[in-house]
C-alpha cells in the first residue's frame, strides 16, 4: 500500500508542475490526445510489453493504444513499419513511443510525419544508427552504450575478473551503438589489464530461432567457462541468450554483471526455476526474490542488474515523458525531464546520461539521449556500485 501511495503521490507531483517558458508546449486537456506504444512480443522482449501494459492500465484502454511488431522484423520489415504506421490512422494519436525501435522504425516515423507532423514520434533502445534515426524522430533515448561500455569492465575488473567474453552475432554487431560498445569494452579492458574475448552464437531471428540460439549458449556457456576460468565475466547482446548464459554461469563459475537491457527479470526467473508472477510489477519484491535465489545458487557477489526493468522503464517513461510534454509540463529533449518520467517507474533508482556523441564529427545530438541506471550486485547483503556518480573518460565517446 505504500508503495501504490508513493506512487500515486509521484504522480500527483508530476501533473501540478506549472508550465513556463517560451519553448513549452501549451497545455492540452487529457481527454484530448491518444498515445500508441509498439513494442515486441512477451517472448522476444517481456519486460518492453509489461510496462507498455503498465502505462495503459495506468491511463485506460481508451487513451493508450498498443501494438506489437513481428518476433522475426528483419524478414517482416514492411509489416513492422505498418504497425507503427497504423497508429496514426486515429486522428486523436499525438504520440507514438516505439519501443524497442527495431529495423524499420525510421520509415515509419518519416511516414508518419509526412501524414500527421503533430504526432510525436519517439524511439526507444533505437536498432538503427542513431543519426539516422535521430533525423525522423523527435526523441530518441537509448541505454548509454559507451559509459556502460567503460562502467561494465570496470565493475568487472573490481569484481576480480580477469577476462571479459562478449557474445553476439553479425546482424547486431553492424549496428554502431553495439559495435562502438565493443570498442569501448575492448579499451577500457586494456586499461583495466584484462583480456577481452569475442564469441558468436546464432542469431535468435534466423532459421534456428530463439529455442536453436538457447540451445547453442546453453551447450557452449560450459566450454567457455572451462577455456576462460571462473574469474571471467560474459555479456551477449541478445534478451533469447541471457536465460541459457545465466543458467550455466550459476552452475559452472563466472560473473554477470548485468544484461545488455538490464532487469531482475532479464534472464533471471527462468535460469532459477522461479516464479515471479505474484509479484508482477514489484519490482522492489522482484529483486530480492532473485537476489535470495541467486545467492542459495552459491552466486553472491558475481550476479547483477539494474533494481529496476530498463526495457520497462523506457515504454512507460517515455509514454509519460510524451504526456507531460503534450500538457506543458516538460520539454521534450530535456534529459532532466526525461529521467523525471522515468523515476515515476523506478522510485529511488539513480539514473545518469549524455547527449550522444557522433563518434565521427565529436558533435552532441540535440534529440538523442543515453541513459544508464546504477549497477546493483547481489549478495549478503547486495550492493550498488555506484556507476552513475562515476566521471566516464571523455576519451571513450569517441572511441570506435
Amino acid at each position: 500500500m505504500k508503495k501504490i501511495l508513493a506512487i500515486l503521490l509521484a504522480l500527483a507531483m508530476v501533473f501540478t508542475l506549472a508550465a513556463c517558458g517560451e519553448e513549452k508546449t501549451e497545455p492540452v486537456a487529457e481527454e484530448d490526445f491518444h498515445i500508441g506504444i509498439v513494442t515486441g512480443s512477451v517472448s522476444q522482449s517481456e519486460d518492453d510489453r509489461r510496462g507498455a501494459e503498465a502505462f495503459q492500465a495506468m491511463y485506460g484502454e481508451d487513451r493508450v493504444t498498443l501494438a506489437i511488431y513481428p518476433d522475426n522484423f528483419t524478414e517482416e520489415l514492411e509489416t513492422t513499419i505498418q504497425t507503427i504506421v497504423n497508429l496514426s490512422d486515429d486522428p486523436a494519436m499525438k504520440a507514438i513511443i516505439v519501443n524497442q525501435a527495431v529495423p524499420g522504425t525510421t520509415e515509419a516515423f518519416r511516414q508518419i510525419k509526412e501524414r500527421r507532423p503533430d504526432i510525436l514520434c519517439i524511439a526507444g533502445e533505437a536498432h538503427e544508427d542513431l543519426p539516422e534515426i535521430g533525423s525522423a524522430a523527435d526523441l530518441v533515448c537509448n541505454n548509454d552504450f559507451v559509459a556502460r561500455g567503460y562502467l561494465i569492465i570496470k565493475t568487472a575488473h573490481e569484481l576480480g575478473c580477469d577476462t571479459f567474453v562478449h557474445i553476439s552475432f553479425p546482424r547486431h554487431m553492424s549496428y554502431e551503438t553495439m559495435s562502438r560498445r565493443v570498442a569501448v569494452m575492448q579499451a577500457a579492458c586494456d586499461e583495466f589489464g584484462m583480456q577481452f574475448v569475442l564469441e558468436t552464437a546464432p542469431d535468435p531471428t534466423s532459421d534456428v530461432g530463439v529455442a536453436g540460439a538457447q540451445a547453442y549458449v546453453l551447450e557452449k556457456t560450459p566450454e567457455w567457462i572451462a577455456k576462460y576460468g571462473v574469474n571471467s565475466a560474459y555479456f551477449c547482446t541478445n534478451d533469447a541468450h541471457t536465460e541459457p548464459l545465466l543458467k550455466q554461469l550459476l552452475a559452472y563459475g563466472g560473473c554477470f554483471i548485468e544484461a545488455d537491457l538490464p532487469s531482475p527479470l532479464m534472464g533471471y526467473p527462468g535460469a532459477l526455476g522461479i516464479t515471479t508472477d505474484d509479484i508482477a510489477g514489484d519490482f522492489e519484491a522482484i529483486l530480492g526474490r532473485v537476489e535470495e535465489a541467486v545467492c542459495e545458487k552459491g552466486g553472491a557477489g558475481r550476479f547483477g542488474t539494474w533494481a529496476y526493468s530498463y526495457g520497462y522503464t523506457v515504454s512507460a517513461g517515455l509514454a509519460q515523458h510524451a504526456m507531460n510534454v503534450i500538457n506543458g509540463e516538460s520539454e521534450l529533449n530535456n534529459i532532466a525531464d526525461i529521467a523525471k518520467a522515468y523515476g515515476i517507474f523506478s522510485p529511488g533508482a539513480e539514473w545518469n546520461g549524455s547527449k550522444y556523441t557522433n563518434a565521427e564529427t565529436g558533435v552532441k545530438s540535440d534529440n538523442t539521449f543515453l541513459v544508464y541506471q546504477d549497477t546493483y550486485i547481489m549478495g549478503n547483503p547486495g550492493h550498488y556500485m555506484g556507476a552513475t556518480a562515476i566521471e566516464v573518460p571523455e576519451k571513450y565517446f569517441t572511441t570506435k
